[in-house]
């Protein structure tokens, strides 16, 4: 049963964060940053009210008050607000000036973002099968660039900076509630300064609609965030791992059939050694883990 709900958790939060290009979509007159430091706020908002909802304002604040007498812990956390909200701004960006698929690319070659800094940040071997993913992603990106004679650094940014996000919080021992509210609480006055003195319409200077769409992106953003957070506590890695190719495929395709971005030949072919990046990777992870599954019985 436990399994089955993480499973419901993970399939949610990825679906949801699939058709999350939709959302942006709504909000054509609204600049990138703007849409991004309403999005942080607005998410601060909605986690003050989950806490005080969910009664864990004392676990929040007694993780709070540990996390910052390390410096450590309090660098980290603070890159870590960084390092998410550029990961938004470039998202936000890159679904409002059409270009989608960048963002589906950021997406399907983050997993093999993080095996890479893991072999170089924490030391870890690469497999054999983690070379062969890596290289054909490598290829994949290749003929993009020469096809689109532009290098696609929007989807490069995008698994850099979720790849970095993850690193900096393996070394933060906060639950999912207190990291969220405050990554949003560490960006958010830089935003209200933004939106207020900087914003070329001010803060909350549009219509009704697109003022409540503008708030509503607090909503849309914490709550897959914690979707996934409760999934993440219940399955495997490898299991994740699986499901997490949900989100890049459904923007994909909305890229193609809805927002009809050019898709051609070249672009499948190139997709396609990206794809063939991801089975090898995905396999090799679960060859790995069937073995090491195996491994206790052997030695008994």
């Amino acid at each position: 049963m436990k399994k089955n709900s993480g499973l419901l958790y993970a399939f949610s939060a990825y679906i949801l964060w699939g058709f999350i290009p939709l959302y942006w979509k709504l909000l054509p007159n609204v600049g990138a940053v703007d849409i991004l430091f309403y999005r942080i706020i607005w998410s601060l908002v909605f986690m003050i009210i989950y806490l005080l909802f969910t009664r864990k304002v004392p676990i929040f604040l007694r993780e709070t008050k540990e996390l910052f007498k390390n410096p450590k812990g309090t660098l980290a956390i603070v890159a870590a607000a960084i390092f998410i909200s550029i990961n938004w701004g470039v998202f936000i960006y890159t679904v409002n000036s059409g270009h989608v698929q960048q963002g589906s690319l950021g997406y399907y070659i983050n997993p093999l973002f993080n095996v890479l800094a893991a072999a170089i940040y924490l030391k870890e071997p690469l497999t054999r099968t983690a070379k062969i993913a890596t290289f054909c992603a490598f290829i994949g990106v290749v003929l993009l660039t020469v096809q689109t004679g532009e290098f696609p650094w929007a989807s490069i940014i995008l698994a850099g900076s979720f790849c970095l996000y993850g690193l900096t919080k393996k070394s933060l021992k906060l639950s999912a509630v207190t990291s969220i509210t405050l990554e949003t609480l560490i960006i958010a006055p830089f935003g209200l300064i933004y939106l207020f003195f900087f914003s070329e319409a001010g803060f909350l200077g549009y219509d009704t609609t697109t003022n409540l769409l503008a708030m509503g992106a607090g909503i849309v953003t914490a709550i897959p965030l914690l979707l996934f957070a409760n999934a993440a506590k219940q399955l495997s890695y490898v299991t994740l791992g699986f499901v997490q190719y949900i989100n890049p495929t459904i923007m994909l395709a909305l890229a193609i059939f809805l927002f009809h971005e050019p898709y051609g030949l070249p672009q499948f072919i190139a997709f396609s050694f990206i794809w063939l990046g991801i089975l090898v990777f995905i396999v090799g992870n679960l060859l790995q883990t069937k073995r090491i599954l195996k491994q206790p019985a052997k030695d008994l």
